[in-house]
């Protein structure tokens, strides 16, 4: 699903003149926008949560390959930081399928990550 959903952020047309933060950044854009509105409506449509969750997930895990590859030139603490929100994003998903937590948490960590992308993470 995330191969799916990368080759069809990066394929598109109009990409091929954009920065890959920018790519990332709509790609997280959309996956925080998908999750905070299947948040919002899950009483009714509790599938487009789990839908919005997975490609969520699918994300991060996605990310943690990346920042786990011994290549990866970004900053060793960043990589671990960046592992250590996939761990907790799996994990806190499963807390929300199971009733426990709130998709919140995620959309404010995609969120400090898009911060990040645009080279303003310190703001709020």
């Amino acid at each position: 699903m995330m191969n799916t959903l990368a080759h069809e952020a990066y394929a598109r047309p109009d990409v091929s003149g954009r920065n890959p933060r920018a790519v990332e950044y709509d790609l997280f854009a959309r996956m925080t926008r998908n999750l905070s509105l299947a948040w919002s409506g899950r009483e009714k449509n509790f599938a487009a949560l789990v839908a919005a969750l997975h490609e969520n997930s699918a994300l991060w895990r996605t990310l943690a390959v990346d920042v786990a590859d011994p290549e990866n030139t970004l900053p060793a603490p960043l990589r671990a930081q960046l592992f250590y929100l996939y761990e907790f994003t799996e994990t806190h998903s499963r807390k929300i399928l199971d009733g426990d937590a709130s998709a919140v948490v995620l959309v404010d960590i995609n969120t400090a990550v898009m911060r990040g992308l645009r080279g303003n993470g310190a703001a709020k």
